[in-house]
């Protein structure tokens, strides 16, 4: 029996070619057990799909009671008298099968769409509508070359009813962006094709380290083989396209860091196509450090801080589903001295606007009680959820103090302004996890993660535990201190010129 390419396996494929390959070919015992955050974002999306069922006002026919080929079986038969809305419909044709959460008649054509518990768009703000999301044109793409297979439908607008309440018409003829004029379609086809080609094993994929392996359950055992070996996306940044563009000429990170770096230059390139050699030589001493050629992380220039009596270190805590933040935490220490620290927490014992505002305030009003202060947060991420907060609530603070505030030479991202560009180490990420580590310091839990204190908030929620509060607080506190520990690690690093 041939194996029907469904939606989520074009989900996987999209997120990771090999995620696919892993879950068609791969012993199952071998995932990584569930974790409490994934469990989440299951039952948030099935919560939410209650919820806007049960709020809808249209009449529609429910399928979602029965087993898959009585479903199909009753889902054609609906089609076939054309009713207008149905509800956990399932469609397939000889090679694809489909499970939409709405099946929608309009003017003739039956239109396909599914129920998200996040935003239906991405890259919304102040500046930009955003766009539709690749992952879901390509589900949304599966349902309608079903329907069109099938004969129900002549168009190609499916849609989405997102978290806002919002019903988004995906265009798939329409082009992905100003420079990518290739349309949604043709992209939903070419995943299509590559699905098919794994399925038929005509694709053999590799591992890859990227960002999306954070929440895979192969993410452990991939990381094993990608260690074993010494696969070139270990090195940071690098990524899989990069990968497979040198891995023509080289295959390990160590074999990479053994090679003179002109030996990759030709001319005025490298012999990469697409690689400039100022991002090659970063990679090439990535590569030297993590083959142990060059022992120790080091800056590449002298880095100065700004001298400040008082210290903060500052980080939030947001479930981005519910569009919420319901932590600012800060560490504050005075003249550099340790025994001064102390940590400080503005923190919503409830999940309402009225709260998330009020920690705001009191958050904003912390700072400025103590600024012109030397202020570190790691990546951009503190500032984007800052500046989202100050549209929600702008009589707390203008948009110009938000934008002067993270303006100001007193207020560093350590990750964007100094990590990334004066600094090397021998991990495989930079993130704030791996180099804290590398400096020797520890998180208390034995699960730390910004996806797990998001669990962790909902249970709270739910149960109102004193311990998930506090367990919330102490994994906040420790991201506080480890980016103490990074600054001090920063300013211990020797100075070395790459060549």
């Amino acid at each position: 029996m041939n194996q029907k390419i469904s939606a989520d396996m074009l989900y996987n494929y999209i997120q990771c070619p090999h995620r696919l390959y892993l879950d068609l070919f791969e012993d199952p015992d071998k995932r990584d057990p569930e974790t409490a955050f994934m469990k989440l974002l299951w039952e948030r999306g099935v919560d939410f799909e209650k919820q806007v069922i049960a709020e809808m006002k249209q009449s529609f026919l429910d399928l979602s009671g029965f087993s898959s080929i009585e479903k199909e079986s009753r889902t054609r038969k609906a089609l076939d008298k054309g009713i207008n809305l149905i509800y956990s419909g399932r469609i397939s044709t000889d090679n694809l099968v489909g499970e939409p959460d709405l099946l929608l008649k309009k003017d003739g054509d039956y239109l396909a769409g599914d129920i998200k518990s996040g935003s239906g768009l991405e890259g919304e703000n102040e500046t930009s509508e955003g766009k539709p999301k690749l992952h879901y044109a390509a589900q949304l793409g599966l349902y309608t070359d079903i329907l069109q297979h099938l004969n129900y439908s002549q168009v190609k607008k499916p849609f989405i009813h997102d978290v806002h309440g919002r019903d988004i018409i995906y265009d798939l003829e329409q082009p992905i962006g100003k420079r990518n004029r290739e349309s949604w379609w043709n992209t939903y086809q070419q995943t299509l094709s590559g699905v098919q080609e794994i399925i038929e094993q005509k694709l053999i994929t590799t591992p890859a380290h990227c960002s999306a392996c954070k929440l895979c359950h192969w993410r452990i055992f991939c990381l094993r083989q990608l260690i074993l070996i010494k696969d070139l996306t270990l090195i940071p940044e690098l990524g899989r396209k990069k990968r497979d563009i040198l891995q023509k000429q080289i295959r390990k990170f160590t074999e990479f860091a053994k090679k003179p770096f002109l030996e990759f230059i030709n001319g005025e390139k490298t012999i990469f196509p697409g690689i400039g050699i100022d991002t090659l030589r970063k990679y090439h001493a990535r590569a030297r450090l993590l083959a142990k050629i060059d022992k120790f992380a080091y800056a590449k220039n002298k880095i100065d801080f700004p001298q400040t009596d008082i210290e903060l270190f500052f980080d939030v805590e947001t479930d981005p589903m519910r569009d919420f933040c319901y932590l600012h935490g800060f560490v504050e220490r005075h003249n550099q001295d340790p025994s001064t620290e102390k940590y400080v927490a503005f923190f919503t014992d409830n999940n309402s606007k009225k709260a998330e505002e009020r920690a705001f305030i009191d958050a904003w009003q912390y700072i400025k009680q103590y600024f012109p202060c030397a202020v570190y947060y790691y990546s951009s991420y503190e500032k984007t959820v800052w500046k989202k907060l100050q549209q929600k609530y702008p009589e707390i603070i203008s948009k110009t103090e938000i934008e002067s505030f993270f303006d100001s030479p007193f207020v560093i991202d350590l990750y964007g302004k100094v990590v990334k560009k004066y600094t090397e180490w021998p991990t495989f990420s930079y993130s704030i996890k791996d180099l804290a580590k590398y400096l020797g310091f520890r998180w208390r839990d034995e699960s730390p993660s910004g996806a797990e204190s998001i669990e962790w908030y909902h249970r709270w929620l739910e149960k109102g535990k004193i311990e998930l509060k506090e367990r919330i607080l102490q994994y906040n506190e420790d991201d506080c201190i480890a980016m103490r520990v990074l600054l001090e690690g920063i300013k211990r690093l020797p100075v070395k010129k790459i060549n």
